[in-house]
């Protein structure tokens, strides 16, 4: 049978202890906590060059607390103290210049690239969504209605005259209406991103409806300006800032579908850690979303409006397609451990 140490032996043991060493955690703790708040250069020559002694002191320290099964607490608060006294000496300490470059050689693309099946999956809902609307409504046209906002149809729908439509694509449509069917879809776009992100937890369900009615919207508006032979110039208005927006709504849609799919089927990981590891990687790929988006919109506000050569539009919104792809997936930057 074991012995069992007094009470009061390991209360001895352990003020003991704490008079021999509690002096040098303390003052590490202390000059720790200065440099964190503000920086190095609030601390002397003296401490910056104590700091290592101070670490490898309360390093011991823990060795000790851990081996002889002292207070619990203590061994929480040295385990916290030698963690900060860690990252502070040996870890990686970049600047935000450093951090903001960082995100856009490997973070943002590196994301993307591990999304790329879901990627893959959110444009093929994408187009099923952009066939399902331009069918829809070429097979009957009381389906525009149904799917283009009351409020934005305005009569402008399968019934409209060519020239009326025509006017729409390069001088606003008299009324602005084309203008405001742009902002409405460029609004209408981010709201589908951030949702489609965002409701990726529950299973991906909500973020497959959203590209592919997303998808129905441009199909319904395609049909139309297609029907009266403007099938060209519509794309062309579209595809100078379209290129851009929606692939980013796909990616968006990756994003969410990641995070669904990792809680419903989450492997070996618990479904809140598969949910976590997913979240890093999606947010990465949403905050290029937010940038990709931002470009979208000055496209759309600027080159759309200033630009009317249809071949023009059909040029830049390639080029930026072209450029996000090799961004992405063909020009890749060495990590800092040497691996693509």
């Amino acid at each position: 049978m074991s012995a069992r140490v007094p009470a009061d032996g390991v209360r001895q043991s352990l003020a003991s202890f704490r008079s021999e060493r509690e002096k040098d955690w303390k003052a590490f703790d202390e000059l720790i906590t200065r440099a964190e708040k503000r920086s190095p250069k609030a601390l002397t020559d003296e401490e910056l060059l104590s700091l290592p002694v101070l670490y490898r002191s309360t390093l011991s320290a823990l060795s000790v607390a851990r081996a002889t099964s002292l207070d619990n607490a203590l061994v929480a608060y040295l385990e916290s103290l030698c963690l900060r006294g860690y990252f502070y000496l040996y870890g990686a300490r970049r600047g935000l210049i450093e951090r903001i470059a960082d995100f856009f050689v490997h973070d943002w693309p590196g994301a993307i690239r591990d999304l790329w099946r879901e990627t893959l999956v959110s444009v093929a809902l994408m187009l099923a969504g952009f066939i399902a609307g331009f069918r829809l409504v070429a097979s009957d046209k009381s389906w525009y209605d149904a799917i283009i906002p009351a409020e934005l149809a305005g009569g402008r729908g399968p019934d409209a005259t060519v020239e009326w439509l025509r006017m729409g694509l390069y001088d606003g449509g008299g009324d602005g209406y084309l203008s405001t069917f742009a902002a409405y879809l460029f609004t209408h776009n981010v709201q589908v991103s951030i949702l489609a992100f965002a409701l990726g937890f529950m299973l991906a369900v909500p973020t497959v409806l959203l590209i592919l009615m997303n998808g129905c919207i441009i199909g319904a508006m395609s049909y139309v300006f297609w029907s009266k032979g403007l099938g060209y110039e519509f794309g062309g208005w579209l595809f100078i800032h379209g290129s851009t927006e929606l692939f980013a709504i796909c990616i968006a849609g990756a994003a969410g579908m990641r995070i669904g799919t990792r809680v419903a089927f989450p492997g070996a990981l618990s479904r809140m850690k598969a949910a976590a590891k997913a979240g890093r990687v999606a947010a990465s790929a949403m905050v290029g979303v937010a940038i990709m988006l931002l470009a979208a919109g000055l496209l759309e506000g600027f080159g759309r409006q200033l630009i009317t050569s249809d071949g023009l539009r059909y040029a830049i919104g390639g080029g930026f397609l072209a450029l996000w792809l090799a961004y992405f997936y063909l020009v890749r930057a060495d990590d800092p451990d040497g691996k693509a």
